[in-house]
């Protein structure tokens, strides 16, 4: 396999006023780019570096912890980053929102059941939206874990990220999470999303 790191699909100032541009910046060039050049640090000259990042999370538990830690957090913000949109917001729709309504009862009980836990995630991590044997499933983690790991509790083909670390929402919003999460669902690309659903749905 070959590892690059990604430039975003949009500007630092694009998902404001919502998301910030100085935040954007130093979340993707500083806190992203360092996890990636730790992560090919840690596989450099090994096995790993034939691997794909699914066959890495696959055996992470065998894995060196900088593996486990640093190759999280390339993938996790690679996820998080396609997941919004300067255009994004509203609902979802088509197979998505079918399978949203099938799984949750409704859009809204999925985004008061996602919020909550973003919300009341303890410390930092990640909030996810999983395809598990068909299935939708909201899940946290801690760190930068992520459902494709064999130590997470819930396992599943990830679609949806929320990053929760306090790096990416505390120059606006301080200690006030809720704010941020709210702010959030107004740059969520649910195309995008979409995407990622048919494209798990196909894997499993």
């Amino acid at each position: 396999m070959s590892f690059n790191f990604p430039e975003l699909p949009y500007s630092y100032h694009a998902l404001e006023p919502y998301i910030d541009a100085k935040t954007m910046e130093i979340h993707h060039s500083r806190h992203h780019k360092t996890y990636f050049d730790k992560f090919m640090t840690a596989i450099a000259n090994t096995a790993l570096e034939q691997q794909s990042l699914h066959d890495i999370f696959a055996t992470v538990s065998q894995q060196s912890p900088a593996v486990r830690n640093h190759g999280g957090g390339f993938f996790n913000h690679n996820l998080y980053w396609l997941c919004m949109s300067p255009n994004g917001g509203g609902q979802p729709g088509g197979l998505l929102a079918e399978a949203i309504n099938c799984h949750f009862g409704s859009f809204a009980h999925f985004k008061a059941a996602f919020s909550d836990a973003a919300a009341n995630h303890f410390g930092s991590g990640f909030i996810w939206l999983s395809v598990n044997d068909g299935r939708l499933e909201i899940s946290s983690t801690s760190n930068q874990d992520n459902p494709l790991m064999d130590v997470a509790d819930n396992r599943g083909e990830p679609i949806l990220a929320l990053d929760v670390w306090e790096h990416a929402y505390y120059i606006s919003y301080q200690n006030k999470r809720p704010d941020y999460i709210e702010a959030w669902w107004h740059v969520v690309d649910w195309q995008q999303i979409e995407l990622h659903f048919i494209e798990a749905l196909q894997q499993q």
